[in-house]
């Protein structure tokens, strides 16, 4: 017999996979689009994930730094290291196996 709480939990997890599946579709299906095969490793999504919270966090850094400043030329690279995180995040945490292998270049 299930624990109530438990299995609600998890399906609410998996409702909530689906609703941020379908909000990043525009990112997700462009790597997983494809019927080529692909070589994936499950280590590969994981340091995915690391490197995307190491450029979030570089994100962050540069923003809380240079914030202070007169000029905002710092917002650049806040923006590139912000978005290789979000992609990177996205991928690494709501894609497929083809998507992971795909951002890998494998094949």
């Amino acid at each position: 017999m299930p624990i109530p709480f438990i299995s609600t939990t998890i399906s609410y997890l998996m409702i909530m996979k689906d609703i941020l599946r379908k909000a990043f579709s525009p990112i997700l299906n462009t790597f997983e689009n494809g019927t080529e095969e692909y070589a994936y490793r499950p280590s590969h999504r994981t340091i995915l994930i690391v490197m995307g919270v190491l450029f979030g966090g570089l994100a962050g850094i540069v923003f809380s730094m240079a914030s202070g400043g007169e000029s905002m030329g710092f917002l650049i690279p806040v923006c590139v290291f912000g978005l290789v995180s979000l992609v990177t995040l996205v991928v690494g945490l709501l894609g497929t196996e083809r998507a992971v292998a795909k951002i890998w270049g494998n094949k």
